[in-house]
C-alpha cells in the first residue's frame, strides 16, 4: 500500500508541475518565469533567439568535423535546469580545449553563413580579449564598456578556451594589464597600442611559457586557457567523455558530469536567486537590423 501511495504521489505531482508549467524536481514556474522574463516578441528573447541561431551553427560546424565543445557557465545552467536559456539571460557560452579551439577557429572563417562574424585578436585589431567571440551582423548591441572601440559590435556568443593547465600558474593574469590601461586610458589611441603590444607578447611569449611550465609540472587539473580573467578548476573527468541535453530543443554538448560541474560553479544550482529583480546583466543599447 505504502508503495501505491507513494507511486501515486509521484505521478499526481508530475503532472501538476507539468500542467502549472513547472518542471520536475524544480520549484518554479516555467510559464510564470518566461511570461515575465522573456516572452516571444520581447527584446530579450529576439536576443536570445538570435544567440541561438549561432549555437546551432557553431553546433553544425563542430560536428561536421569532429570538434567537440561543450556548454558553460549561465548556458549549462539554463540547458540543465531549464532545457533552455534561463529566462532572464541574456549571454551564451562554450568552451573548448586549446587544441580544439584552435582548429575551431581555422574552419569557422569558410563555413559561418554571412551573417555571423568570427571576432579575434587577429580578425579585429582592438578586440584584446584572449578568447573568441561570434558575432551578429543584423544586430547591435552596446555594452558601455570595452567593446565601444571594437569593430564587430552585433549580438554575440563567447568561446572560452581551456587547457590542462597549473592552477597556480594561470593566476599570473598577465593580460589583466590590458584591461588596467584601457580603464585609466578611456581606449585612447596610444593606449590602444600598448594594449596590442601587451597582447602579442603574451599570446607568443609569456603565454607558451607558461605552458610549457605546466607541461614539465605534468598539471592535470582543466582550467580557463591563459590570459582569460576567469579561475575555475575541474578535474577532466568531471567534462570528459562529453554527454549530450536538450538547449532551446536542440541536443548540444555538455559536460559529462554537469552536476560536478554546475555544483563547482553555483552551489545549489536547481534554486532560483533569492532576488530576481535584480538579475538582468542591462546592456546600454540593442538594436536589431532585420
Amino acid at each position: 500500500m505504502r508503495i501505491k501511495r507513494f507511486f501515486s504521489y509521484f505521478c499526481i505531482t508530475n503532472y501538476l508541475r507539468f500542467d502549472l508549467g513547472m518542471q520536475p524536481g524544480t520549484h518554479f514556474n516555467a510559464t510564470e518565469l518566461k511570461a515575465r522574463f522573456n516572452p516571444e516578441g520581447s527584446p530579450l528573447r529576439r536576443q536570445q533567439l538570435v544567440m541561438l541561431d549561432m549555437l546551432k551553427e557553431l553546433d553544425r560546424i563542430c560536428r561536421k568535423y569532429g570538434i567537440p565543445y561543450f556548454l558553460y557557465w549561465g548556458t549549462l545552467l539554463g540547458a540543465i535546469r531549464h532545457d533552455g536559456f534561463i529566462p532572464w539571460d541574456d549571454d551564451l557560452d562554450v568552451g573548448l580545449m586549446r587544441k580544439d579551439y584552435f582548429r575551431l577557429l581555422n574552419v569557422l572563417p569558410q563555413e559561418l553563413p554571412e551573417h555571423i562574424a568570427l571576432q579575434t585578436n587577429d580578425t579585429d585589431k582592438n578586440y584584446f580579449y584572449l578568447f573568441a567571440k561570434l558575432r551578429d551582423k543584423r544586430s547591435f548591441l552596446d555594452e558601455g564598456s570595452y567593446d565601444r572601440v571594437f569593430k564587430e559590435r552585433g549580438i554575440f556568443i563567447d568561446i572560452f578556451p581551456f587547457d590542462t593547465i597549473c592552477p597556480n600558474t594561470q593566476r599570473w593574469r598577465l593580460q589583466s594589464y590590458a584591461y588596467t590601461i584601457f580603464r585609466k586610458s578611456n581606449g585612447s589611441d596610444s593606449a590602444m597600442r600598448k594594449i596590442r603590444v601587451l597582447t602579442w607578447f603574451n599570446r607568443h611569449i609569456s603565454f607558451p611559457f607558461l605552458r610549457l611550465v605546466s607541461k614539465v609540472l605534468n598539471c592535470r587539473k582543466i582550467t580557463f586557457d591563459y590570459g582569460i580573467p576567469f579561475h575555475k578548476v575541474h578535474d577532466r573527468s568531471d567534462i570528459f567523455p562529453l554527454s549530450t541535453h536538450v538547449f532551446e530543443g536542440i541536443e548540444v554538448m555538455v559536460p559529462g558530469n554537469s552536476h560536478s560541474v554546475l555544483q563547482s560553479l553555483y552551489g545549489d544550482y536547481m534554486k532560483l536567486p533569492p532576488d530576481l529583480d535584480h538579475v538582468y546583466h542591462h546592456v546600454e543599447r540593442l538594436e536589431f537590423y532585420d
